[in-house]
């Protein structure tokens, strides 16, 4: 599935009537089983963006387009959130059976998709436990699993990773590229981390700050799988640079000004 961005826009409006302008003229496309990370300074439109994509907020003005053909009882897109989001009264199975029972996928080949995309995140083993069980790493291997498991065209991950520590970001990061590589899913990956970003993607698309515009879209050149050691080829490093170097005067100014951005954080 390819999901094309076309001159997309957004306008909010403050507490006292006021336009603000979110994101303008956003213009990039995802290619079918491409990984591409959208990054940009704190309030440049990241998250907004991936929610007009998910459907979840109308465009201002603009479209995003789906192209390719869903497989029948499939959605197109699934949406995987900063916050864990699950239900606390759900085991990790429930949880990840949700989305199946919303398609009326039947008895059996829910309990066996459940199954297999609880196994691919690391989750077996765990089904029965409750999410005040788990730490917050495995909270969000359900959230990941939860979403796959609906088989969608395209994944869609807002900062999955941010509230947890460093080695547990580390070790998820590996988990999803690991995931990525047996499923081959389009995925478009919000961040502000400029080494998570040329780590995991084959693309990177930098966003200016609010209103955000595409700054510029950076390959990355790295071969898969990746490791860690890759962090010190020269081909990551001068991609990181690249990417500092578009972004660094739009995040000091966008801190000086202490933008925040009206509608969704990032």
């Amino acid at each position: 599935m390819r999901v094309v961005v076309a001159r997309v826009s957004k306008t909010f409006h403050d507490r006292k009537g006021r336009d603000v302008v979110a994101l303008s003229q956003v213009d990039f496309a995802v290619e079918s089983s491409e990984f591409v990370a959208l990054l940009g300074p704190s309030g440049c439109g990241k998250s907004t963006l991936l929610n007009i994509i998910a459907g979840l907020l109308p465009a201002t003005s603009g479209q995003v387009c789906f192209e390719g053909e869903p497989r029948p009882g499939r959605p197109i897109a699934a949406t995987v959130f900063q916050e864990f989001a699950l239900f606390p009264w759900r085991t990790v199975r429930a949880n990840v059976e949700f989305g199946l029972e919303e398609l009326g996928v039947s008895g059996i080949e829910r309990v066996e998709r459940t199954r297999r995309y609880l196994d691919m995140a690391g989750l077996a083993g765990f089904e029965g436990k409750y999410p005040h069980q788990l730490s917050g790493g495995m909270r969000q291997r359900v959230g990941i699993a939860r979403a796959l498991a609906v088989e969608p065209a395209v994944l869609l991950l807002d900062e999955p990773f941010s509230a947890l520590d460093a080695q547990t970001r580390t070790l998820m990061m590996d988990e999803l590229l690991h995931i990525w590589e047996s499923t081959r899913q389009s995925i478009l990956y919000v961040t502000h981390n400029i080494q998570e970003a040329v780590f995991m993607a084959d693309r990177v698309v930098v966003l200016s700050r609010r209103p955000g515009e595409v700054l510029d879209q950076v390959p990355i050149k790295l071969p898969r799988p990746r490791r860690e050691s890759q962090h010190a080829d020269p081909v990551f490093v001068q991609a990181a640079d690249r990417i500092w170097g578009l972004i660094k005067s739009q995040a000091q100014a966008a801190l000086l000004d202490g933008e925040v951005e009206p509608g969704a954080a990032g």
